[in-house]
């Protein structure tokens, strides 16, 4: 079974969202081309509480693009996006979602956010990911969405570690990059770790 995972495909991190991510719809685009070639499709949905506390609003002084300590762990403070329920934590418009099989939340602890598609940062709750994908009798798992040097790269590599033959797809995805070269970095990390880079 060779099962498509589509990370973060939301409004907030398309043009004009809350969140961002620099020519992220062209990943939307990729995703529709995508999709027909594969046995199943999993997204993966960021849906976060409106007080979660990976959002700058949450500590007074702070503003979008600090890193504080959270729980023991290094965070990045961004605007408030994929508010559960709103607009901006909906799938893209343009996005086919009637081809997609099953829909995974994540980031709905407002403790400790969640990059990858399968935990959260702290390791200590599982989304139920790799059981969806279990349960379809996933082998290769190819990836593409938002963002390459954040939730793209957890999720592979959780992916990798859990067992799956992973590919990320490089002309699906599209990063943050708050520091210059962290996409560059990022897919070095994933390379180095077992995961494959495709042009798709």
């Amino acid at each position: 079974m060779k099962v498509l995972l589509l990370i973060d495909l939301q409004n907030d991190f398309l043009p004009g969202g809350a969140l961002a991510v620099p020519h992220g719809d062209e990943a939307v685009a990729v995703a529709n081309q995508l999709m027909p070639a594969y046995d199943a499709v999993v997204a993966t949905q960021d849906w976060h509480p409106p007080d979660h506390l990976s959002f700058a609003s949450q500590h007074p002084g702070r503003r979008p693009g600090d890193v504080i300590r959270l729980d023991g762990i290094s965070q990045v403070l961004w605007p408030d996006h994929c508010v559960q329920g709103t607009p901006g934590a909906q799938f893209a418009p343009r996005l086919d979602a009637t081809r997609i099989d099953r829909v995974v939340r994540k980031g709905s602890d407002r403790r400790v956010d969640s990059y990858s598609g399968f935990f959260d940062n702290l390791r200590r709750h599982d989304t139920g990911l790799d059981a969806v994908l279990r349960s379809l009798g996933t082998r290769a798992l190819h990836i593409v969405g938002l963002a390459t040097d954040y939730c793209v790269k957890a999720s592979a590599l959780d992916a990798v570690t859990l067992g799956y033959r992973t590919t990320v797809l490089r002309r699906g995805v599209r990063g943050v990059e708050l520091v210059p070269g962290d996409c560059q970095r990022a897919l070095a990390k994933m390379a180095a770790a077992g995961v494959l880079l495709a042009d798709g």
